[in-house]
């Protein structure tokens, strides 16, 4: 057998030779009295009892651990998967008695952290490894010595039962790092005991539930905690029970959630993102979490959190000041904690909504982060590098001694072998690269974390500002300063807007405020007030700003997102100064608020492959089956969308006809995923619809074909939607293959419904898009869904005039691609038909004509921009004239569904000159474009009859010329109409 004294100490410093030969001749002297050899000593010996005089003195005083750990090869490799709980396992089953099993698991715990610290220290563990095993060794210990306490006190006392006579069992959550699976080397374990119904036991001695489980926590604590002759096993701390050290220790379900919904705080939410299930009833516990989640997890954007956690970490600062410990790598400036309270703080304010944050452990929360685009990579990565090296610190400082401590030691020698045990030459460099770590890390929390605005600019002046609209907010100056500080600020009519403001102030709303949302409120005013004043108009965005406040007062977290964020703040106050419709549709949804963030994601909406990604991504974090959720994201998606496609529109980031594909794309992209959850649902309810079709199987499928504005990538912010359903079912044996068959016809009826019912129907995120499906054949009066023969026969044989005009603007937006392949096939030889060109141009005028009657302006001063003779519908009957008159000549006039590539395809088919083509394009472009601008303003398309009096007037005279009836009678007519 080798002498330990043999090693070689090369690798280590010389420092430590002398004292490492003393050690080493005293682990040979009690290898000798034990009998205690091995073959071969690890040659990490000498580098490991450097950083650890704990395993140093352990291995000495029981060399027999370390013999059998090399012999048994696990200070080479990590155990495998479920060694570690059969480790456990074997010293509980051994024990006869409590006595027993205290000293059994603390024999146990020194093996298992004299190994999980040599791998470590050795450099042969990740710190992953390490983590995780500290974790493994606790909750194994944990859940095996609760349930040998339980058969011994149900031995006695009987089992705990419930009301019902089902049977209980503890539910151990395990809090912090032990949680998050990232337990240090020396850490605490923090728990709460649950139970989950109250009962009692059916034992001769019987006991009530609550009592015991509390007996049987005091004495899981006790055989965990004590220390004794053998040490301890792990420190438990329970003081984040409900109510803290005077609480019950164990607590049925009922009365936690009752705790939590009535008096839980905000550092208990924070607790409770690591919160695991470590021991006892598994399941159980895991319904217990899943009823506190709404706790910890708000449906909205949360961003009191901010605040909240702001508060804790300056009181953690206070504390570490006041014991002076600057040098505590956790709580100190750049520590652990400030890397934790950077990822959780995203999960309070994010992961109700997104469900994909809702991690325990902080290094994949970091990930996720990055990944959603909430932190930018270089600032994950820096974080993630700063957090391991800082674990690994924290864990050499623990194993040294087996103390729990986070201060960086003070004397020469210890930090000397800290450093070493870090990989360092010396302190100096090692002190170094901890100070490069930390001090990224607290510029990163100052990013996050950085007190909100306060106004000034560094300046007395702003200072001053700032302070002067605080006052005018809080009612501390005379009604006549008052109005001098808004003048002097650009307030047009300061008298006006101090009433708005005095209103405001003085409302139900702002009297019914919680402390929170009063203190919240009293420091954005000030604020919006300052921001509102650098505006163009101020008292307009003012205006506009003080009935969005009013809307979300009492939601006081959407004050908090407004006070912390700059960004956000800047841009609702640019937004709402450029358009009152924008500014309310932030009213009516302030969840929109949260896209204010940033705004390179606010002035760049996704193409149409982007809005597919983050749909699905939005209604990934719907649980499976909620229809009602589905609903309300789709809506959420929509409105995020268009106040992305506004905001471009506004700032002049997109042309008006980007802004028409971008809305346009954005429905078809709802459409396509309403119909997809809509086939879903009733094809898990009543099977797929299937038919025979010439002897063959065939499953017939269902499209949305869209008419007007969608088919043409020329919809507003207001356009609703004009569609019509076709299925493709024929032949034999139409019906549906489930249990509860359905007829075809019946089954895509219901779609049809469904469709309309999921788009059209108000909740409380308000309503998809309005739907229009008059256009399908026979109108109101026919079937809501038709076949695909059905639909052709129809405009073969019933359908009018104008019916094919609307046709001419058609195309498959939703749903099946070989519906839409022959739909498109259809469109073109019904479009194509060779027609009288003198009936068609009477029936085509005629109709116009009682358009002009029943919907167009009488007042000679306007001029409405869609109807009036001279706009967009003099336009738009035009070409559709021209493709119905010469599409049976010129099929390529048949390839788009939009006026624009119609309008260039007349050009290229020689069928009008290119003059009169660029002249229509260039006006109906200008049209629409006025139309956005107006809507963005809640304006009617109406505008004074001088602009576009120009364009006007050549439309109507280019009417007359295609259109009118001989000497100009169709222009007689017209001018008949308007002067009745």
């Amino acid at each position: 057998m080798s002498s330990p004294s043999g090693l070689s100490l090369d690798p280590v410093p010389d420092r430590f030779h002398g004292e490492l030969r003393r050690l080493l001749e005293d682990f040979e002297s009690a290898c000798r009295e034990l009998d205690a050899g091995v073959a071969s000593w690890p040659s990490s010996l000498p580098r490991v009892w450097v950083a650890s005089e704990f395993v140093a003195r352990l291995c000495i005083r029981r060399p027999r651990v370390l013999a059998e750990l090399v012999e048994e090869g696990t200070l080479e490799r990590p155990l495998a998967a479920g060694e570690m709980a059969a480790r456990v396992s074997a010293v509980v089953e051994q024990a006869e008695d409590e006595a027993g099993l205290m000293s059994g698991l603390r024999s146990l715990r020194q093996r298992e952290m004299l190994r999980i610290a040599w791998r470590d220290l050795a450099g042969e563990a990740e710190l992953d490894e390490t983590l995780g095993e500290l974790t493994d060794l606790a909750e194994h210990c944990i859940d095996r010595a609760a349930d040998w306490i339980h058969r011994e006190l149900a031995g006695r006392h009987g089992e705990p039962r419930d009301a019902e006579g089902r049977p209980q069992r503890l539910v151990v959550l395990g809090m912090g790092k032990l949680g998050g699976r990232e337990l240090n080397f020396s850490s605490d374990v923090d728990l709460i005991f649950g139970f989950p119904s109250a009962g009692s036991t059916d034992g001769e001695r019987p006991l009530d539930n609550q009592q015991f489980f509390t007996r049987l926590g005091q004495r899981l604590i006790r055989v965990l905690d004590e220390n004794t002759a053998e040490g301890f096993v792990f420190r438990v701390d329970m003081r984040l029970r409900p109510f803290g050290d005077p609480g019950p220790l164990a607590m049925d379900f009922d009365t936690l959630e009752d705790y939590y919904e009535r008096h839980g705080r905000e550092w208990e939410r924070y607790a409770f993102i690591k919160c695991r299930v470590v021991a006892g009833d598994r399941e159980a516990g895991r319904r217990l979490l899943a009823a506190l989640r709404p706790f910890v997890y708000r449906r909205y954007l949360d961003y009191g959190a901010f605040a909240a956690l702001r508060d804790m970490k300056a009181m953690i600062n206070r504390e570490a000041a006041r014991r002076s410990r600057g040098d505590d790598i956790k709580t100190g400036e750049g520590g652990i904690r400030e890397v934790e309270f950077i990822g959780q703080a995203f999960q309070l304010i994010r992961a109700g909504r997104d469900p994909t944050l809702q991690l325990r452990g902080i290094r994949p929360v970091l990930r996720r982060l990055s990944e959603r685009g909430l932190l930018p990579a270089f600032a994950t990565e820096q974080l993630i590098a700063a957090y391991e090296f800082l674990r690994r610190t924290e864990n050499h400082l623990q194993m040294a001694q087996d103390r729990q401590t986070h201060r960086l030691p003070e004397s020469e020698e210890a930090r000397a072998r800290l450093a070493f045990s870090m990989g360092y030459e010396g302190w100096p460099a090692f002190e170094r690269e901890l100070s490069r770590h930390r001090r990224r890390v607290h510029e990163h929390f100052d990013q996050v974390f950085a007190a909100p605005q306060g106004g000034g600019q560094g300046d007395g002046a702003g200072e001053d500002n700032q302070a002067s609209l605080a006052a005018v907010w809080a009612g501390d100056r005379s009604a006549e300063r008052a109005r001098t500080i808004l003048s002097e600020r650009g307030f047009a009519e300061p008298d006006t807007a101090l009433e708005w403001i005095e209103d405001l102030r003085e409302s139900a709303v702002c009297r019914a405020l919680t402390a929170t949302g009063r203190e919240r409120l009293d420091r954005l005013m000030p604020l919006l007030l300052g921001a509102a004043a650098e505006t163009e108009n101020p008292d307009v965005a003012l205006r506009r700003l003080l009935t969005l406040v009013r809307a979300i007062a009492r939601r006081s977290v959407y004050l908090s997102l407004l006070v912390e964020s700059p960004m956000a703040l800047s841009q609702l106050v640019k937004l709402c100064a450029a358009s009152p419709w924008l500014a309310d549709l932030l009213t009516r949804h302030p969840l929109l608020l949260d896209e204010l963030l940033d705004p390179r994601s606010l002035y760049a909406p996704p193409d149409r492959e982007g809005l597919i990604r983050e749909l699905d991504e939005e209604l990934e974090q719907v649980p499976g089956g909620d229809m009602e959720q589905v609903m309300d994201r789709l809506r959420q998606f929509r409105q995020v969308q268009v106040l992305k496609v506004a905001a471009a529109d506004i700032m002049g980031v997109l042309p008006i006809m980007k802004v028409s594909d971008h809305l346009t794309w954005i429905a078809e992209v709802v459409l396509e995923r309403v119909l997809a959850l809509v086939m879903e649902q009733l094809r898990a309810r009543y099977g797929r619809p299937r038919c025979v079709v010439d002897g063959e199987p065939y499953e017939p499928g269902f499209a949305i074909i869209g008419y007007g504005k969608l088919a043409g990538l020329e919809m507003g912010y207001g356009s609703d939607l004009d569609i019509v359903f076709i299925h493709d079912s024929a032949g034999e044996e139409q019906t549906t293959d489930g249990e509860r068959a359905l007829d075809n016809s019946e089954f895509f009826a219901r779609v049809g419904q469904r469709v309309v019912h999921v788009l059209g129907t108000f909740t409380a995120a308000g309503r998809l898009y309005e739907v229009d499906t008059r256009l399908r054949p026979s109108g109101t009066s026919g079937l809501l869904v038709s076949s695909l023969t059905a639909f052709e026969k129809y405009q073969e044989s019933k359908a009018w005039t104008w019916e094919h005009q609307a046709l001419v603007r058609t195309r498959p937006v939703a749903g099946d691609g070989r519906i839409a392949e022959a739909f498109g096939a259809l469109r073109r030889r019904i479009l194509g038909i060779c027609r009288d060109r003198e009936q068609l141009r009477r029936e085509v005028r005629e109709m116009r004509e009682k358009m002009w009657q029943e919907h167009a302006s009488r007042d000679p001063q306007r001029f409405d921009l869609k109807r009036d003779p001279g706009g967009i519908a003099d336009i738009e009957f035009m070409v559709q004239y021209w493709v119905l008159a010469h599409a049976c000549d010129h099929p390529p006039l048949l390839d788009y569904p939009d006026n624009i590539r119609i309008l260039e395809r007349l050009v290229e088919t020689g069928v009008r000159p290119e003059e009169e083509a660029r002249f229509l394009t260039d006006t109906y472009r200008a049209f629409r474009n006025r139309i956005h601008r107006l809507t963005l303003q809640e304006s009617p398309a109406v505008v004074d009859s001088a602009e576009f009096a120009e364009e006007r007037e050549a439309v109507r005279a280019l009417w007359r010329r295609v259109m009118e009836d001989g000497g100009g009678k169709a222009m007689d007519r017209m001018n008949r109409i308007f002067e009745d």
